[in-house]
């Protein structure tokens, strides 16, 4: 892998400029937190390059609002709504049952969110990184045989240079209880969790011929993860003059959907359209195993199928 490879594009670029040529008709892809900012983004220039974008999220108002937003600026575009709260199992499970495309292409763990006191979803997690990672991890882990009908499907996460705080995952914290809840270190929890599920999730699938990575879309980009954060969605406001936009923060999503060969990325962290360094707990196999284990197990005892089998 080199930087020349990656050289076309940078913290400027928009996504629809990174897929400016690119032909995607024929590929499903699933987008979560769909309905807003750099999920909305990611969503409009995959269906302006052809793919059937599979919009999911909690409210079907605001995926159908941004089904038509979307179609204002692409009239032709492929759309599918899919509503699905991802702090709730019973809710995955039917989003998945609606899922209803013969194999999923691009998978795009992009939702997230962050809080100012502590909440739980409908299982009792700390809701961050309930939502974040577990939420995730139990939808894809549900998809994952329609990835692996895929020829060269794609996992993509969007993870945060918050990734790097807290240095370690204290799996004694994990996810944090109420007396031990600070909104930053649920969030930096999350995040982490989503760069090590890449590297876990490549070591398992990767001879499948699925490409699993993570990336930092940009600092305090214009969205709605900070709706429960009021100090966090006054700092974005603050910043957003001197920020990415949602379809600039979406840029490196696309970079992951459609880089070539995907081989470049399998297990990687990018951030401004280019593979860069994780941190050193995100790049542990140890700390990874040992999430994919805890995870694995907390997915099974709520009766989740076991994950299948590559080919």
């Amino acid at each position: 892998m080199t930087d020349a490879a990656f050289a076309r594009f940078n913290a400027k670029s928009t996504a629809d400029a990174v897929l400016a040529g690119e032909d995607l008709r024929g590929l499903e892809a699933l987008v979560t937190g769909a309905n807003a900012g750099i999920g909305l983004a990611t969503a409009e220039a995959l269906a302006g390059a052809g793919a059937r974008v599979w919009l999911a999220g909690r409210r079907p108002e605001a995926l159908a609002a941004a089904a038509e937003r979307i179609r204002q600026r692409h009239p032709d575009a492929l759309l599918e709504c899919l509503t699905l709260d991802l702090a709730s199992l019973a809710s995955i499970r039917a989003g998945v049952e609606a899922f209803s495309a013969p194999r999923c292409d691009l998978f795009i763990a992009n939702a997230g969110l962050v809080t100012s006191r502590y909440e739980a979803t409908v299982e009792g997690l700390e809701s961050t990184v309930g939502v974040c990672h577990f939420g995730h991890s139990a939808l894809l882990r549900l998809l994952m045989p329609k990835l692996l009908a895929a020829p060269g499907a794609r996992i993509i996460w969007v993870s945060s240079e918050s990734h790097r705080t807290p240095a370690k995952l204290d799996f004694a914290r994990f996810p944090l209880k109420p007396s031990q809840f600070k909104g930053l270190v649920a969030y930096g929890q999350a995040k982490l969790a989503n760069v090590l599920m890449a590297k876990a999730l490549q070591r398992r699938y990767g001879g499948a011929g699925i490409m699993a990575c993570a990336l930092h879309p940009g600092a305090l980009v214009t969205t709605e993860i900070g709706r429960d954060a009021p100090v966090l969605r006054w700092l974005v406001r603050l910043a957003q003059p001197f920020t990415k936009s949602p379809a600039q923060g979406a840029a490196t999503t696309a970079v992951a959907a459609v880089h070539r060969p995907a081989s470049d990325l399998g297990g990687a962290y990018l951030s401004h359209c280019r593979p860069v360094a994780c941190s050193k707990e995100a790049g542990s196999p140890e700390v990874a195993d040992q999430l994919w284990a805890l995870t694995d197990q907390w997915l099974t005892e709520h009766g989740l199928e076991p994950w299948p089998e590559r080919p």
